[in-house]
């Protein structure tokens, strides 16, 4: 956040007060996870305003199991907390022991692990090479893969 100083004159002396910046709120920003590049970046709320618990989704086809995976996280201040993970099939790869307080349920054909405790300053994904991953946010899908590129190391955090 640019912190940007205002000169107030008053009696003929200086005074320089810090003015808030002129970016308001948070943004999801997905970035090159090597060199920081901005691939893009999503307002947390509408016309920049403060909403908490905003949510956010990545989507993917698993490498080994081949199938869809979407993992739901809660954004809370400026931290990732991953709320929901859900997938069709059990594999390599995808978690299989429980934590203490997680829990494991059936939607339909789909099993769900919620319960997550730990949040995260940041999230890395190496985007897909054969499947796309995708961002779900505010009810729109972006394709990480024509963003980002195939095999894009990136790094998705709130600023």
């Amino acid at each position: 956040m640019k912190t940007v100083f205002a000169a107030l004159v008053i009696t003929g002396a200086v005074f320089f007060l810090p003015c808030c910046s002129s970016e308001k709120g948070r943004n999801l920003e997905i970035r090159d996870a090597l060199s920081g590049r901005v691939y893009g970046k999503w307002p947390l709320g509408e016309k920049g305003e403060f909403v908490e618990n905003m949510q956010f989704s990545i989507e993917f086809i698993h490498s080994v199991n081949q199938s869809p995976v979407r993992e739901t996280f809660d954004i809370e201040g400026r931290k990732i907390r991953p709320l929901l993970v859900r997938f069709s099939s059990f594999g390599a790869g995808m978690q299989s022991d429980l934590e203490e307080g997680q829990v494991l349920s059936r939607d339909g054909d789909a099993m769900v692990i919620t319960g997550f405790k730990t949040s995260f300053n940041e999230l890395n994904y190496i985007v897909g090479t054969v499947s796309d991953h995708t961002l779900i946010i505010d009810n729109k899908t972006i394709s990480l893969r024509e963003l980002c590129g195939r095999n894009a190391h990136i790094t998705i955090c709130v600023k």
